[in-house]
């Protein structure tokens, strides 16, 4: 008997890849913040092996280090023995839900996330609750919604807020037919995305499906651990995106703007193991790998302004999509596009529900890049997942010096709706 069940334990062919070369080290955010080993990939490798011996048990203090680890697959990019640790934490949470009692704070800001960020009709009505928490002294706040209260963005302009279209057609000569996932929080809170994302996409020649399901990709469960729960939901998003419900024939591609989405979407085959999810997540494109891999047709108008991109760590390390988004604010008439020149790619501290149930590492993260992003000087800061914009907007409010973040679409919507003379 191991610490871990049967049903999808670390594998051990991925464990024995790393050689405890160290490479890892630098690119951790936990290792970055407080120089312990087995807050490292290359530790936390070593608790997994230890945890796989016959008559080993999860401890309290193995389990807070897997706990403390973001899941940012920073470590993935830097390893050059190509070890996935990221198959290993994915497949480590689920077993310590399973087998682990987390204490009663814990499951209830738990239960409290998985009850409502999910769901969007919940979260609309929950949303302007969040906002009157903002004058209340914290004592004032149940306990469970103080971090989701912190960190819950201000609610969208009801210009913003208006539906959806289920089909938008293509504007011109047809490239394709698409499906775009609406999904939870993006949906609730950052609709303009979905509403410049819908433009875009026509306007280079894609007929829109926006069907209202799924309600989630189940990306935020399974980053947490709840594997049953997410895998659900990844089969009523492959059920839901597959088909417009007319005639049954399927998008040429299924479209996300929400990093932390398209990778847990991309990762279907390998969770359910079918060829019909293997099939779908073939066919999951981020939107700005789609519109990086065509030529531009709609022409773009000018937008003077002088934007930093932060790179999501779901859309840069876990897709590997770094140069499409770059060139596509570089495509802006006008627009002057920053680096960060330190930490570049250091995780924000969003990473799913990390910042709502490991406040504090969080904090000091998010603090660290928005001072990085604030370094360059720039008027507006562009960043391609929800998660990251939301963390991003409270740590420039806390520092006193608040940036318009944009998802780098919206720049190239505006530009486009420019061009067109609208």
């Amino acid at each position: 008997m191991t610490a871990f069940d049967q049903h999808r334990p670390p594998e051990p062919e991925v464990i024995a890849d790393c050689v405890h070369c160290g490479f890892c080290l630098d690119a951790c955010p936990t290792y970055q913040l407080w120089g312990q080993e087995a807050d490292s990939p290359r530790g936390r490798i070593v608790l997994i092996a230890e945890s796989m011996k016959d008559g080993a048990e999860l401890s309290p203090q193995t389990i807070t280090h897997f706990d403390r680890c973001l899941g940012c697959m920073a470590c993935v990019t830097a390893c050059p023995s190509g070890v996935r640790y990221d198959r290993l934490i994915e497949r480590v949470r689920p077993q310590i839900e399973r087998h682990h009692r987390r204490t009663r704070a814990e499951r209830a800001v738990r239960r409290l996330l998985y009850e409502t960020l999910p769901h969007p009709r919940r979260l609309q009505r929950l949303a302007p609750l969040l906002q009157i928490t903002e004058h209340l002294p914290a004592k004032r706040i149940p306990e469970a919604l103080r971090p989701l209260a912190e960190v819950a963005p201000q609610r969208p302009p009801a210009a913003d807020r208006v539906p959806i279209p289920a089909f938008t057609a293509a504007v011109g000569e047809r490239r394709g037919r698409v499906a775009l996932l609406l999904g939870c929080v993006q949906r609730v809170f950052y609709p303009q995305v979905h509403h410049a994302t819908v433009r875009v996409l026509a306007a280079e020649g894609y007929d829109v499906l926006a069907p209202a399901a799924p309600d989630c990709c189940g990306a935020l469960e399974l980053h947490g651990g709840a594997e049953d729960a997410g895998i659900r939901r990844a089969r009523r998003t492959i059920d839901a995106l597959t088909g417009d419900g007319a005639n049954g024939s399927e998008p040429d591609h299924i479209v996300v703007n929400a990093a932390g989405c398209g990778s847990a979407m991309k990762e279907y085959g390998e969770l359910l193991g079918s060829e019909q999810a293997r099939r779908f997540s073939a066919r999951v494109r981020d939107v700005n790998e789609l519109l990086g891999s065509i030529e531009p047709r709609a022409p773009r108008g000018p937008l003077e302004l002088r934007v930093a991109y932060h790179d999501a760590c779901h859309l840069a390390h876990a897709q590997g999509i770094r140069r499409e988004p770059r060139e596509l604010l570089g495509s802006i008439p006008g627009l002057e596009l920053l680096e960060v020149g330190t930490e570049r790619e250091l995780c924000c501290g969003s990473a799913g529900i990390y910042n709502l149930v490991q406040p504090e590492a969080a904090a000091e993260l998010g603090e660290r890049k928005a001072r990085h992003l604030l370094s360059t000087g720039a008027d507006a800061i562009a960043a391609a997942n929800p998660g990251c914009t939301a963390q991003l907007d409270l740590h420039l409010r806390r520092l006193g010096r608040p940036l318009p973040l944009y998802h780098p679409i919206e720049l190239l919507a505006r530009s486009i709706d420019s061009g067109a003379g609208t």
